[in-house]
């Protein structure tokens, strides 16, 4: 591989790698609001957010099944997403520090983690039909392929 190659692979790796660091920071960040806000408060802003669009259109899909996942949402499923986005944020906050400071473990282990988190979400999609499980199940196996690069690309330059 020509050197200008490496360096452009090299560009879009980091590219990449800070996007799943953003997403993950994100992710952290949703964890603990939802570990802290009750799920009667995040059914009002549900409520308060919907409550317009309802009026305007009592047969509005999103605005409905936004309400009706709400006023469903229960304590344990609240403490799961808590549980779910916190962990998966910082297992990918802790790859994504990993990869950016060079760290040779970092790339099987960020291949596998990303990898197990792409099976699990075709599994939820199996479920839920989401769009957005798609987008992100893509982008894994984008940063995927270019974390795969990468590591070729750092231990081809190593000292062994």
């Amino acid at each position: 591989m020509k050197p200008v190659d490496e360096h452009r692979i090299h560009q879009i790796f980091e590219v990449g790698v800070w996007l799943k660091g953003a997403h993950a920071l994100i992710e952290c960040i949703g964890g603990i609001l939802l570990y802290v806000i009750s799920t009667d408060t995040i059914a009002a802003w549900v409520r308060a957010l919907t409550q317009e669009e309802l009026i305007e259109d009592p047969n509005d899909f999103i605005a409905g099944h936004l309400l009706q996942m709400a006023s469903h949402f229960s304590i344990a499923s609240k403490e799961f997403y808590a549980f779910y986005l916190l962990s998966h944020g910082l297992i990918k906050l802790a790859l994504v520090v990993g990869l950016l400071r060079g760290k040779l473990w970092s790339y099987p282990a960020s291949l596998a983690a990303l990898g197990l988190f792409m099976v699990y979400q075709i599994y939820r999609y199996s479920y839920t039909h989401s769009f957005g499980l798609l987008v992100l199940t893509v982008f894994d196996a984008a940063v995927m392929v270019l974390i795969w690069q990468e590591w070729k690309i750092v231990r081809r330059h190593k000292p062994a």
